[in-house]
């Protein structure tokens, strides 16, 4: 697992064993920002925190503030409008190829088979997702494919070639090294709604750069902010994954706007986002004096029904959310990872 692969790539830089007491004190002789580009030079993941002034004038905090919150193009190529549509299911008939893992690409994809779209989640052969998958896998199907293994792969271009939307959290260069890039998606899917995120930004020398929600409130100055504005001594990030969260939902609305795109003019569509750029957004937000605090859910705040999950049976809270008049509703259960083949 990836997690595995950090923590190994942190403790070689350290030199130190896996005991809390001898990395602190070998992180302890380290300075910050050396110490996270040792760490990232060796294919590891680490953030030093900085101040939200500090990560505006941080040439990776330039050249983010410069990108839009959403990097969106018409492309050249078309296809035929999907058409089966309703206004309870308003994206019924939509297909969805999902390659994506924590968090926030997968809070997209749940959102969009809550509005009806087929989703096939793609991972690789021992991914693992251990507290979440119950939660981010509803309406969905898994299952896993090694794109580094030619059939798999080609396997993965056929799905491609059938899918209305794909959506995938891959660092910039990693699709085009495994011979996926751009070029291909395009020509083998014509009119193609390709939705990405990245940790960093598009744009500037962290482009490349590894990273997920904690890390990136550690670098542009939100765990300061928090740390600073509760008056504790340690870094204060958002709770619950809030930057995962509010990216999840505007890149299933890309996906949304590409599709409505596509449906006007028939060409396909390109959106970007990322973590970076949303946490920008986020930080430019007022601070609340004081926090409400949140009431315990009430009766009619839970479903139904209950739902029959590959985890046991579970009862969900009812989706805040409406399209119009339709409500979020998924068709199928949560799904553990790789329960289900390959194909539509």
């Amino acid at each position: 697992m990836d997690g595995l692969n950090h923590r190994a790539a942190a403790l070689s830089v350290w030199g130190a064993a896996p005991d809390r007491h001898a990395v602190g004190a070998a992180v302890a002789r380290w300075k910050a920002d050396d110490l996270e580009t040792a760490i990232v030079g060796n294919k590891g993941c680490a953030a030093a925190m900085r101040s939200l002034s500090e990560w505006q004038t941080h040439p990776q905090g330039l050249a983010v503030t410069r990108e839009p919150l959403i990097d969106a193009r018409a492309t050249d190529d078309l296809a035929q409008p999907v058409s089966a549509a309703t206004c309870d299911r308003p994206l019924h008939g939509v297909r969805v190829l999902d390659l994506t893992r924590v968090l926030a690409g997968p809070v997209a994809t749940r959102f969009l088979a809550g509005l009806g779209a087929d989703v096939l989640r793609i991972d690789p052969p021992t991914w693992d997702e251990p507290g979440v998958v119950p939660d981010v896998t509803l309406g969905k199907r898994c299952a896993r494919l090694d794109l580094r293994d030619a059939e798999d792969r080609a396997r993965l271009i056929e799905l491609l070639s059938r899918a209305d939307i794909l959506v995938h959290g891959y660092r910039p260069d990693a699709l085009e090294n495994l011979g996926l890039g751009t070029g291909l998606r395009r020509e083998t899917r014509p009119g193609l709604v390709d939705v990405s995120l990245n940790a960093y930004g598009w744009t500037g020398p962290w482009r490349h750069r590894r990273g997920f929600d904690s890390l990136v409130q550690m670098s542009v100055g939100i765990a300061d902010a928090g740390m600073r504005a509760l008056g504790r001594d340690r870094p204060t990030p958002l709770p619950a994954q809030a930057l995962d969260h509010a990216t999840g939902y505007l890149l299933a609305a890309a996906a949304v706007r590409g599709l409505r795109e596509r449906l006007e003019t028939g060409r396909g569509f390109e959106g970007r986002i990322s973590l970076a750029r949303v946490a920008e957004l986020l930080a430019s937000a007022p601070i609340a004096e004081t926090a409400g605090n949140l009431g315990a859910a009430g009766e009619a705040d839970w479903s139904d029904t209950n739902e029959a999950t590959d985890f046991g049976i579970a009862r969900r809270l009812r989706s805040p959310l409406l399209i119009g008049t339709a409500p979020l509703q998924w068709d199928r259960p949560a799904s553990r990872l790789g329960s289900a083949a390959p194909m539509w």
